[in-house]
C-alpha cells in the first residue's frame, strides 16, 4: 500500500500504526536474510513508536504528515542511539549521540524508523558489492546486485520492507539503485535537503533525498525532508513549495533542455529508447522539449573523479581509531616504539575496505 494511503487510514483508524509497523517488521524478518537489505534493524523503538502515536490518535492528539509509516534509512545518516557504520567495518559499533537534521524531521513527522540499510562503503561503489558487511542483493532477481550506493534502501523498498527510504547521492547513489530496483528515487537540488549528520563523502555533492515506489509518496517524503537548516552551512534559505499539490498541475507548457550530449557512445540502446520515449510522452503532455548544448559534458566524469577523491581523502581522514569506531587491538604490540602511528596504520588498512 502505497505511504500516503498508508497514512491516510491510520489517521481514520482504519488500521493501526503498530500492527503497519509489525507487519513490515515480520516481513524483514521472514524475507531480509537473503536479500541483505538491513544492517541494523530497530525493532523494540519502532514498536514502541507506533504505539505511541496509535495512543495519540486515539486521544485526539495531532499528530504528523507520515504518522506510523515505516522509513529505512540508509546507513550514511546518523541516528540518535542507532548503530551507524556507513557500511564499513571502521564505523562498526558507532552509535551516534544526535540525530542528523533529516532524520529528526521523520520523527518530527511520525514516522516509525525500522532500520538502517546496507550500502557501499562511505558510498564508494555503484553495486552494493563493496559494503563491509556482506553483499546486499536485488529482491527482484537475487542473482544481481541492487545497485549502490544506496542499494539497501532501493532493495528493502523493492521487497516491501518498508514503505518509505532515504538514500544518499554523490555521482548517481539515489538514482542509480533506484533504477534497478523499480522504485522511485530522487536526489534534490544541492541545498534543498540538510546535510547536517550526514557521514561525508564528497561534501561539495553529497545529498540526501527521498526513495519511494511511487512519485507521489515521493513528493510526499520530500516535503518533510526539505528545507533551510541553520546547522548546515550549505543549506538554501528559500521557500519549499508543495510538491504533493503541484503533481496535479501537470507538465504542459513545462520547457524541457535535452542535451544531446548525453546520448553519447556506450549509452546502452536500450536505455536510450526509454529516455527517447519518455520524452515523446512529454510531449504528448504538452511539454516543449528544448535542445541545451553542453559541450563540456566529455570532461564530466574526469572531473568528478578528481573533486570526489579529494574531497574523500579529506574527509576519511579523521577515521584514525581515537575518536570512534574500530580500533586495531594488535597495533601496539608489534612496534611499541611506534606504537601511535602503527595504530593508525593497522585501524585504517583493517577497517576500510578495498574500493
Amino acid at each position: 500500500m502505497p505511504a500516503h494511503e498508508l497514512v491516510s487510514r491510520i489517521r481514520l483508524g482504519a488500521l493501526s500504526a503498530e500492527s503497519v509497523v509489525r507487519a513490515t517488521l515480520d516481513r524483514i524478518a521472514a524475507h531480509d536474510g537473503p536479500i541483505n537489505g538491513y544492517l541494523t534493524v530497530d525493532t523494540d523503538n519502532a514498536l514502541e513508536t507506533a504505539i505511541a502515536i496509535d495512543l495519540r490518535i486515539a486521544a485526539g492528539a495531532p499528530v504528523g504528515p507520515l504518522a506510523g509509516v515505516p522509513v529505512a534509512v540508509k546507513d550514511a545518516i546518523c541516528t540518535q542511539g542507532l548503530q551507524t557504520t556507513c557500511g564499513s567495518r571502521i564505523l562498526e559499533g558507532f552509535i551516534p549521540p544526535y540525530d542528523a537534521t533529516v532524520v529528526a524531521r521523520l520523527r518530527a513527522a511520525d514516522a516509525v524508523i525500522v532500520g538502517k540499510t546496507n550500502m557501499d562503503q562511505f558510498g564508494m561503489g555503484s553495486s552494493n558489492e563493496n559494503s563491509g558487511f556482506g553483499v546486499c542483493r536485488n529482491p527482484l532477481d537475487l542473482a544481481c546486485v541492487p545497485g549502490g550506493s544506496s542499494g539497501g534502501s532501493a532493495a528493502v523498498l523493492a521487497a516491501c520492507e518498508a514503505a518509505l527510504a532515504l538514500g544518499e547521492d554523490t555521482g548517481g547513489s539515489i538514482r542509480q539503485p533506484a533504477a534497478f530496483c523499480g522504485v522511485v528515487g530522487l536526489k534534490p537540488t544541492y541545498g534543498r535537503v540538510s546535510r547536517y549528520g550526514v557521514i561525508a563523502y564528497a561534501s561539495s555533492f553529497d545529498q540526501v533525498g527521498p526513495m519511494t515506489r511511487n512519485v507521489e509518496d515521493c513528493a510526499l517524503l520530500l516535503s518533510v525532508l526539505a528545507g533551510h537548516d541553520p546547522r548546515d552551512s550549505t543549506s538554501a534559505a528559500v521557500p519549499v513549495p508543495d510538491y504533493v499539490s503541484r503533481l496535479r498541475d501537470g507538465v504542459s507548457g513545462l520547457r524541457i533542455g535535452v542535451p544531446e550530449e548525453y546520448f553519447a557512445d556506450g549509452l546502452d540502446p536500450e536505455v536510450e529508447r526509454c529516455v527517447r520515449e519518455a520524452l515523446k510522452t512529454f510531449e504528448q503532455l504538452g511539454a516543449r522539449l528544448s535542445p541545451v548544448p553542453l559541450p563540456h559534458t566529455e570532461y564530466a566524469v574526469a572531473a568528478y573523479y578528481i573533486l570526489v577523491t579529494a574531497e574523500a581523502s579529506s574527509n576519511l581522514a579523521r577515521y584514525d581509531g581515537v575518536k570512534y569506531g574500530y580500533r586495531a587491538s594488535s597495533s601496539v604490540m608489534k612496534q611499541p616504539e611506534n606504537e601511535l602511528e602503527t595504530m593508525y596504520i593497522d585501524t585504517r588498512s583493517e577497517g576500510f575496505g578495498l574500493e
